[in-house]
């Protein structure tokens, strides 16, 4: 049996915003429903907006909260409602708008007896203000009680009459001294507006005539919120609430000083720290804060303790604020605090002391000598107290209305600066930076304001600036001179003494490189520098540079990676461009029978020599173009590996920690770039100078070296490698086989590397007696010529022939050339062509170094001993060095973009895999052009 119910449809559980505001003044806001609700005959909307009243007029019956009230009609002759809403009474002096009795001033309204009867009619009882009680109403109208001291001072009486002074309900004598007249207007300069703010209008005057006079210490305390709250707007030629300050500071200078401090004045609150050029570089930079901080052993100490003196805005003291995780202002609705930071010290004597923190406020506007922007301290004039939201001096009118303005701290930084050369973890006092957001309050529950809070530490960088300009221009000015000299040694080599276009931009791509690696040299350096002693130092010595201190660092990343790409890519195009030549040095074996096409006969010929053993040299040649001293793939895996992996990364944090490993819920401070880069390229070379050391060490020497191979391999194949990578210069690998020949069967073969390894023949070298095989070439113009003259026909694809029959087709053409070359040069090896003969010697030691040769081949070539296998120069093999810091910038550059070591590692493999790619395809195509082996051949 199958039961089946039918579901009601689905509904959304929404309710209709309403607020107290939108019920009007005949409904209430029910609380229970939220939403507006409907009010009783002759009632209306309470103030509060939750509950109904009775209309003027009408007393209250009953009352049971929310519409739950009963009114009732008062009598003709008893038209007025007490205070309390119950009951009818009459008024002798008329009635307020709420239906009430009201008095003239001085008098109080009395509606009961003493002993709680109600009165038929109320009462207005003057309060007594002669010398035997100085009364007065109070602010509700109530009571009477003793009149303000001003008054009775000044009048003798609760009056203040004319000429004396009544201002914010104190009554002052006029006399000549006062402080001039104040201008109770508040500048709003990011608005463009000034407002005639209430609270100002009602408490200036009275605050500084009662400073000036009595010296009343809230008094002096609400005067110097006032001039904070304007902005420590301080000009000489305004009487604003800091021009007050100002005159009651410089007028009382006889009273003396608070803590020897000379900006501390007596009764007075300590608002500036002068205005004498240079004095903030003297306040921020002069004293030692006398606590040492440590990053690591038992005695770490690494907190500051920060407490403020906070008073509200009318001057009166509130309490020490602890601001470890405390809570300095809540909202714009709490009331205005005005704050005086301070920091715990602790003497060498073991005195505890409170050091007085300067705040550097951005929106303070003094005068053209003074501009708190920019990094010049001379120019900042400093300040004690800040705010973080007020809500009180952009009100206008009326107090008890919103504010037309807010004025909020958008963004405090506390900044922590080290004192240069430290050894001790020294610091000057910290600063604190305020910068103020005006907020013109037009909707105030859709309005929102972006707020920060920053701890900054910071040292002074300008030494390390200068030794690093330093370093970049010794540096730089040797990268010219060295770039001048492969430029001298270039132009040797190409057999050219002019100076022309092409060599002045020649040189420009040698300084490239050479700028490159100055560039890297600085950054790499630099990064490890902040890397061991940032992380490494117990005392603090050292701070990070910050984030806006890094952009020259960063610009010279960017400046080494894009003159490194320009080198790297200036050396793909010299490699796909070399002139190479395999000199096939087998001869017939004796001679075929071989039948003539369209004769009919048979003559006797040459046997031919087989072609495979150059076409196999040039396959291993075509391998080893990208053979690299590294395992690039490996390279990224392990550099990877350590940074995320074993949590390298980690040290690349903005924190003095050195641990590899962080809890998940600890604080994670932000990177710094320099530590990123410093960490990585740290990485990169210590991983690749270990892959260096152990396949030039192990895996080379008892695994497999392919360039010792295929210079071994030549020789057994009896094959020899001319290649020119300049004009007139190049390399030479000698591999006559001293066999006489190679093309033989296995066991012959074997029978000669057998005879070969006993010393049973004569040694591999070009010389007699000698194993040099490998040389560097200079030849000579004719030389050149020559070769040039000969070449032509094996790129020629059209146009008459000049050394071969022009009837022959293109691929005759071409193999007779290629014979044409080989007996050319190894005549030219076997010193046939006197003209054009060579001398062997050895380059000097300055030669090596400068990589350049100092004699010119004019009569005859030179060819120099080459002990390191020099021909790799032309392959990846021997660039490795500018392989390497291609890819580590490589790998930096995506870092530093994306802040990824993972998308950094992968788009460095594929950039390696691309150019791999490049240079195999193009330099196979260049071998086949070259060499005129059939790139078919080429796998």
């Amino acid at each position: 049996m199958a039961v089946s119910a039918a579901l009601p449809p689905a509904r959304g559980f929404s309710v209709p915003l309403q607020r107290p505001a939108d019920c009007g003044a005949d409904r209430y806001f029910d609380s229970s429903r939220l939403a507006c609700a409907p009010c009783g005959a002759h009632q209306r909307q309470s103030a509060g907006g939750s509950s109904c009243e009775c209309e003027p007029g009408y007393r209250m019956v009953s009352s049971n909260g929310g519409f739950s009230v009963t009114c009732e009609k008062c009598p003709e002759n008893m038209s007025g409602v007490t205070q309390d809403g119950w009951n009818c009474i009459t008024c002798p002096r008329g009635l307020t708008s709420k239906g009430n009795c009201k008095c003239p001033n001085n008098e109080i309204l009395v509606e009961r007896s003493v002993d709680g009867v109600l009165l038929d009619e109320a009462l207005c009882v003057h309060c007594n203000g002669s010398e035997q009680s100085f009364s007065a109403s109070d602010a509700s109208g109530s009571r009477c009680v003793r009149c303000e001291q001003t008054f009775i001072q000044v009048s003798k009486s609760c009056d203040c009459n004319s000429p004396n002074i009544l201002t914010g309900g104190l009554c002052f004598l006029a006399h000549e001294g006062l402080p001039p007249k104040g201008v109770a207007a508040v500048r709003f300069a990011q608005l463009g507006v000034t407002l005639a703010s209430a609270w100002f209008l009602k408490n200036l005057q009275s605050s500084a005539f009662a400073c000036w006079l009595y010296s009343n210490l809230t008094a002096c305390q609400a005067l110097g919120n006032m001039c904070v709250m304007n902005m420590n707007s301080l000009s000489s030629s305004s009487t604003d609430a800091c021009g007050l300050f100002q005159y009651i500071f410089v007028s009382t200078a006889r009273v003396g000083v608070v803590h020897s401090i000379p900006y501390w004045r007596h009764n007075l609150p300590w608002l500036y720290y002068g205005d004498q050029p240079g004095l903030a570089s003297q306040v921020l930079e002069k004293n030692h804060f006398p606590t040492t901080f440590t990053f690591k052993g038992t005695d770490k100490d690494v907190k500051l303790k920060f407490i403020a003196a906070s008073f509200d805005a009318a001057g009166n003291f509130l309490k020490w604020q602890n601001l470890e995780g405390g809570l300095l202002q809540l909202c714009p609705d709490t009331q205005t605090k005005l704050n005086a930071a301070y920091v715990f010290g602790t003497t060498y004597q073991q005195n505890q002391h409170l050091w007085a923190v300067p705040v550097l406020n951005l929106n303070l506007q003094y005068n053209e000598k003074f501009v708190n922007q920019g990094s010049n301290m001379n120019n900042w004039l400093l300040t004690r107290r800040f705010f973080l939201v007020d809500a009180l001096s952009g009100k206008e009118n009326d107090l008890g209305k919103p504010p037309r303005v807010i004025r909020i701290a958008s963004k405090i930084t506390i900044s922590i600066r080290l004192v240069s050369h430290t050894q001790r973890g020294t610091i000057y006092p910290p600063l604190i930076t305020v910068s103020y957001t005006d907020v013109l309050v037009q909707n105030p529950e859709t309005q929102s304001v972006m707020v920060s809070f920053a701890v900054s530490y910071e040292m002074n960088q300008r030494e390390a600036q200068i030794q690093t300009d330093i370093a970049l221009g010794v540096l730089g000015g040797l990268a010219v001179l060295w770039s001048l000299l492969k430029t001298a040694g270039w132009k040797r080599r190409t057999g050219s003494s002019i100076i022309d276009l092409q060599t002045v931009f020649k040189f420009l791509l040698f300084y490239a490189g050479d700028l490159a690696n100055v560039f890297f040299i600085i950054t790499v350096g630099t990064g490890i520098y902040w890397l061991v002693f940032f992380k490494a130092q117990q005392f603090v010595s050292v701070l990070l540079p910050l984030p806006s201190q890094e952009e020259d660092f960063v610009t010279y990343i960017a400046c080494a990676f894009s003159l490194k790409a320009l080198q790297f890519l200036h050396l793909l195009v010299s490699q796909l461009a070399i002139d190479i030549f395999f000199i096939d040095w087998e001869r017939p074996k004796g001679k075929v029978l071989k039948a003539v096409e369209g004769e009919g006969v048979t003559k006797s010929t040459a046997a031919p020599v087989s072609i495979w053993r150059t076409y196999f040299i040039a396959n291993e040649w075509n391998e080893i173009q990208t053979v690299r001293k590294i395992n690039p793939l490996f390279q990224v895996l392990a550099v990877l590996f350590f940074l995320e992996v074993v949590g390298f990364s980690n040290l690349a944090l903005m924190d003095a920690s050195s641990s590899l490993s962080r809890s998940s819920e600890s604080y994670v401070a932000p990177w710094s770039r320099i530590l990123r880069f410093g960490v990585s390229a740290a990485l990169w070379v210590a991983i690749a100078i270990l892959q260096i050391i152990f396949f030039a060490v192990i895996y080379e020497r008892f695994v497999e070296d392919k360039i010792s191979q295929f210079v071994d391999l030549c020789c057994v194949s009896n094959i020899s490698v001319f290649l020119l990578s300049h004009n007139c210069f190049g390399h030479y690998i000698h591999g006559r086989s001293v066999h006489g020949h190679a093309d033989t069967n296995m066991e012959e073969m074997n029978m000669n590397l057998k005879r070969e390894a006993e010393n049973l023949c004569s040694q591999r070298g070009l010389l007699p007696n000698t194993d040099g095989q490998t040389f560097q070439i200079s030849i000579s113009r004719k030389m050149r010529l020559n070769y040039d003259w000969i070449h032509e026909t094996l790129t020629r694809k059209r146009g008459p022939a000049r050394l071969l029959d022009s009837s022959a087709n293109t691929f005759e053409q071409s193999t007779r050339a290629y014979n044409a070359m080989n007996k050319f040069l190894s005549s030219f090896i076997d010193h046939v062509h006197k003209e054009m003969d060579y001398i062997v010697k050895d380059k000097l030691l300055l030669e090596r170094i400068l990589g350049m040769e100092f004699m010119e081949p004019i009569e005859k070539s030179i060819f120099y001993n080459d002990e390191g296998h020099s021909f790799t120069d032309v392959l990846y093999y021997g660039n490795e060095t500018t392989l390497l810091i291609f890819d580590i910038l490589f790998f930096s550059v995506v870092d530093l973009a994306s802040q990824s070591f993972v998308l950094a590692a992968i788009l460095t493999y594929l950039q390696q895999e691309i150019f791999r790619f490049i240079r195999t395809t193009l330099g196979q195509k260049n071998l086949a052009s070259k060499t005129l082996v059939d790139q078919r051949f080429l796998i």
